[in-house]
């Protein structure tokens, strides 16, 4: 006890005999928290070390696992509303005793009716509409094998293929396709002189008795083909004779192709009997053809039809007006381009399974008083349930059991968004953080509770992306959208819309940079929530044009949860002094009030401000850091000098050192000194956020202001009646606490330097650098920021290039003589 009373006093001897913060000297050397809260507050501590003090006995003073347990149950309690009021007397459950009905009564099961309306649904009749392009394609397959039959009539040739005053249509079909040994008789009855007998009413017949002949087709041809040479000259039956021996061999060579296995569509759809109709009667029987095509496709084919009433309805059709000898060929051409044309009408089957799940009536369930609800022993159904729940005698209440397991998840979820805050937060949130986030998680379940619409997650996925980054927003609004629906009665239609919606506008929230761009994210997770219901709504059976308010609703409802965050941001960011990537911009503007006053009242301040933010920003950026945050904090950071602008030799524009008419090196180093207390108070009077306000001490650390210190210890020689103290020459602190406010003192530190270099090369203003950051090091300064080593050689090597670019050579230009 004694060893850790002595350790303790100490400790305060370092504290009070340095300037530096005791969260440098302490926390270094790895002291544990119970050591530091047993310094008393009497001690002469440091600005710094007081408030890490204080922070520290806030912390400590609530344990972390009432913190927790606080956590798990409200958030549970808030959440778990399924478990409050369930019955014990559910379906499937056994009653331990009979109870009787207390009253008359006539209930309605709702489960029921809609087992009813969904079994409607299912049955409705099935509403069929023509596939218009199923028709197209029936119509190019009919053309299709007109045009097989046009390629088969080519290739018989031309029919009639002479004048049918020459001859007769019925002779030239039958010379056509005569066989040869009774074409050859025809020939030979030409040869012969003998006069033709001609009966009145009957086919001539020539009247000899050498050639006899085979059938009446045969002496028509003959009698036809005399009459015309006795009309013509020789020369005129020799041609005669030739086209129709051409004809003949046209048409066999057509027979021919039809019995080719390479040419056997045509014989599917077509036969001889085809070839001896005229090019007049077959552009009939095609327009004929498509008039039955149109008709049958008017009244539909219903997928499954049976190819038999197929056959019939064909049959039906091609006798209105085809000839009868046509009509085969017809049907044939019919039933191979014909399927069925019709499907369902999506639409309107939804709209008749609707009417038809509407136009069934409440399921009932009557009881009258005293009557036996459920027997002893009995298993409860839905409808016992019914009547048990509508007399308040389900015993309904508190379930334990789920309630406590959904505790458990809880729990779970709460430690992983811990876990998750650790890893991407190296000091982790902060309190007043975990009390913002623990107040956004409550609203959800509220919002559920009073019947809105739609849940809050995207405004919480957007302020949380916009707070805290995308990973924590995408962390918190998954598992806020796991525990909804276990935890809380809600649909589907509009649960998952409002978490693809707040998924969302967490990923982008924490990439955006304006306020313009989180506007636009707003309308994006409007359209998702939008279209994303609409096709819940119509997977589930609803008609999609009747869902298009509801939708537009569902749209509107996201914006209007991105218009809300934006509108709390502002608020959020002021009352939990939050800062984001937007305010940071915002405050950054020159135009602020005290960014105009510095660069008005202190224009030298202002210069040596932008230079070290470039710097600055330049090593963040090459880091990994904050660039929006170094850049803002470092516009800020000398705001204090406008307390005293005359005080500080770069706003004295060549005129006389205030310091050399004042000749006392503690003023001095007082006036330095007070230009980061002063710029404290400037900043809380502009409500800056802390952890800008943070580069202000931050940025000079607990160095010593060696110029006037040296002063002081050349003046002690000369009188040693006077005592040097430390502390006078010392700045406040603490020391930097992170890598941002670390990147600034360094580039702060460097800044003058480098300005004074002219002639040197970059290898000159990087040793010069390291000695700085070396100095910087060796002090402690940059021992709480989490920079290690190698980072500071890669800062050196960066500020040699920045400072490179702001001195490149210029070309010298001649100078102009005056004429």
């Amino acid at each position: 006890m004694r060893s850790f009373q002595s350790l303790t006093r100490r400790i305060q001897q370092i504290c009070i005999s340095s300037g530096k913060s005791l969260q440098q000297k302490a926390l270094n050397s790895g002291l544990p928290r119970l050591i530091l809260s047993s310094i008393p507050a009497s001690a002469n501590l440091s600005q710094g070390s007081k408030r890490l003090r204080k922070r520290l006995s806030f912390r400590e003073g609530v344990h972390p696992t009432i913190v927790i347990a606080i956590t798990v149950i409200s958030i549970t309690s808030a959440f778990g509303q399924r478990f409050y009021n369930q019955p014990q007397l559910s379906v499937g459950k056994v009653s331990s005793q009979t109870i009787h009905a207390p009253a008359d009564a006539n209930v309605i099961d709702t489960k029921a009716t809609e087992e009813k309306r969904k079994a409607a649904r299912t049955i409705a009749v099935t509403v069929l509409m023509a596939d218009s392009r199923i028709n197209d394609q029936i119509h190019q397959d009919l053309q299709a094998a007109f045009g097989r039959g046009n390629t088969f009539r080519q290739l018989a040739g031309a029919y009639p293929f002479v004048d049918s005053k020459t001859l007769s249509a019925q002779t030239q079909r039958y010379l056509r396709k005569v066989e040869e040994g009774e074409w050859r008789g025809v020939l030979a009855a030409l040869q012969e002189k003998a006069p033709i007998k001609q009966v009145p009413g009957k086919p001539a017949v020539p009247n000899f008795p050498k050639t006899p002949i085979a059938n009446p087709a045969q002496g028509q041809a003959i009698a036809e083909l005399q009459n015309y040479r006795r009309s013509g000259t020789p020369q005129n039956l020799a041609a005669l004779l030739d086209k129709v021996t051409e004809a003949r061999r046209l048409y066999a060579a057509a027979i021919a192709t039809l019995k080719e296995p390479t040419t056997a569509q045509f014989g599917d759809l077509y036969d001889a009997a085809f070839l001896d109709l005229s090019d007049f009667d077959w552009e009939q029987l095609q327009l004929q053809i498509t008039q039955v095509n149109d008709r049958i496709l008017a009244q539909g084919i219903s997928p499954g039809l049976p190819q038999s009433l197929l056959e019939n309805a064909v049959n039906l059709q091609t006798q209105v007006g085809i000839a009868p000898e046509l009509r085969a060929i017809a049907a044939r051409l019919l039933l191979t381009t014909l399927q069925p044309n019709l499907i369902k009408d999506e639409e309107q089957s939804k709209l008749k399974a609707e009417q038809a799940a509407q136009e069934v009536q409440p399921e009932v369930i009557s009881v009258r008083q005293g009557e036996v609800i459920v027997g002893a022993g009995q298993t409860i159904t839905q409808r016992e349930f019914v009547l048990l729940d509508s007399f308040n005698l389900s015993l309904r209440g508190t379930n334990w059991l789920g309630f406590i397991t959904f505790g458990v998840v809880v729990s779970g979820a709460v430690v992983l968004f811990w876990f998750v805050d650790q890893r991407f937060h190296v000091k982790g949130l902060r309190n007043r953080d975990y009390v913002l986030v623990w107040l956004l998680t409550l609203t959800t379940p509220l919002l559920v509770t009073l019947g809105v619409p739609s849940t809050n997650l995207p405004a919480i996925g957007l302020l949380m992306g916009t707070f805290y980054g995308s990973t924590m927003a995408l962390t918190l609004t998954g598992l806020l959208s796991g525990l909804l629906p276990m935890g809380m009665t809600i649909g589907v239609s509009h649960w998952l819309p409002s978490v693809a919606g707040g998924l969302l506008a967490a990923f982008f929230g924490g990439r955006l940079r304006s306020r313009e761009e989180l506007a636009l994210l707003g309308v994006a997770v409007g359209l998702t929530q939008g279209v994303l219901f609409l096709i819940l709504s119509v997977a589930s059976g609803m008609v999609w044009y009747g869902l298009l308010g509801a939708t537009a609703i569902y749209a509107l409802l996201g914006l209007a949860w991105s218009i809300v965050a934006i509108g709390l941001s502002p608020y959020l960011e002021n009352l939990f002094d939050l800062v984001t990537t937007i305010r940071l911009v915002e405050l950054a503007n020159p135009n602020r009030p005290l960014l105009k006053r510095l660069a008005a009242e202190t224009p030298g301040t202002f210069q040596h401000t932008l230079f070290v933010a470039t710097l600055a920003e330049a090593a963040a950026r090459e880091l990994g850091c904050n660039v929006e945050l170094v850049r803002t904090g470092t516009l800020y950071h000398d705001i204090g000098k406008m307390h005293d602008p005359q005080g500080f030799i770069e706003n004295q524009m060549g005129g006389p050192n205030k310091h050399d008419l004042i000749n006392d090196p503690w003023k001095s180093a007082a006036i330095i000194r007070k230009h980061v207390t002063e710029g404290i108070v400037m900043a809380r009077k502009a409500r800056l956020p802390k952890v800008v306000q943070a580069f202000i001490p931050e940025h000079q650390g607990s160095m010593l202001i060696s110029y006037f210190h040296h002063q002081a210890q050349q003046i002690l020689q000369q009188d040693p009646t006077k005592s040097v103290n430390d502390d006078d020459f010392r700045y406040a602190g603490p020391a930097p606490q992170s890598r941002e406010t670390g990147i600034v003192m360094v580039a702060d530190s460097c800044e003058a330097a480098l300005r004074s270099l002219k002639d040197a090369t970059p290898e000159d203003a990087l040793n010069m650098i390291n000695k700085i950051l070396r100095a910087r090091w060796q002090d402690g300064q940059l021992a709480e920021t989490g920079l290690t080593r190698e980072e500071m050689d890669t800062i050196a090597q960066i500020f040699v290039q920045v400072w490179q670019q702001s001195n490149h050579q210029r070309i010298a230009y001649p100078k102009l003589t005056a004429k």
